[in-house]
């Protein structure tokens, strides 16, 4: 089997590895495949050998080329999941409302869940959080951490409306799909301060402490930012 993770299975393992087993079914690499769960109740996945992108390899992605590559795999995802039939006794950890549910979507498509491994081979990480939502959704959130779309002065890209429109036609986003995607770059980016908000706000760990390290006052800074520069990203997307 070679190298192996092994983990405490949840209540939505048992779907979530047969989402990646129809990936790997149907020849997409960019995802470990499920190998069971073990005499421990540990679920068993194929290890990704690599770094994770974020943030000390972020680099990798700093080429527009390699931007585009991350829209591809992405996109490739979304159109091999979409044969996809779960289980009829599905569970899913759905920590935040989707725009809609048209597939299963990963939910955290971020250079953070991005394995850069040899050969050139990279493999997103981190499905735990798999569950129905949208492809808009899915590139919204892919967006703002691979251009990224971020307020902090060491983030903050010059050339962010030139990447946003790298990753879009890479992804091969219609017209229609662009403009959807404007107001929802910020939607989804707020989305996450105000999951932290509320876990917090009911003790729940991790996010408390990520709440109380400031996660919240980011991803709540980036939204306003985004939301602040909206015409430039229909510009980018849509000139």
């Amino acid at each position: 089997m070679g190298d192996t993770v092994r983990r405490p299975a949840g209540p939505w393992t048992p779907a979530v590895h047969a989402l990646l087993a129809h990936l790997h079914d149907v020849g997409f690499p960019g995802a470990p495949r499920p190998l069971g769960i073990d005499d421990r109740g540990r679920e068993v996945l194929t290890f990704a050998p690599g770094d994770v992108v974020w943030p000390d390899r972020f680099a990798l992605v700093e080429p527009a080329h390699r931007l585009a590559r991350v829209a591809r795999m992405i996109r490739d995802f979304h159109d091999a999941v979409q044969s996809f039939v779960p289980p009829a006794d599905a569970r899913w950890q759905e920590l935040i409302p989707a725009d809609g549910a048209d597939l299963i979507a990963h939910h955290d498509l971020a250079p953070w869940n991005l394995v850069a491994g040899d050969h050139d081979s990279w493999v997103f990480i981190d499905w735990d959080t798999a569950a129905p939502g949208t492809r808009l959704w899915d590139v919204a959130y892919a967006m703002h951490g691979f251009v990224p779309l971020s307020a902090h002065p060491r983030w903050r890209r010059p050339d962010a409306e030139t990447r946003l429109r790298v990753f879009a036609d890479a992804y091969g986003l219609d017209e229609a799909q662009r403009r959807r995607l404007v107001p929802l770059l910020s939607r989804r980016t707020r989305s996450m301060h105000d999951f932290l908000r509320r876990q917090a706000a009911d003790g729940a760990q991790p996010w408390t402490t990520l709440w109380r390290e400031g996660h919240g006052d980011a991803w709540q800074a980036d939204a306003d930012y985004i939301e602040r520069h909206e015409p430039r990203w229909a510009a980018a997307l849509l000139s």
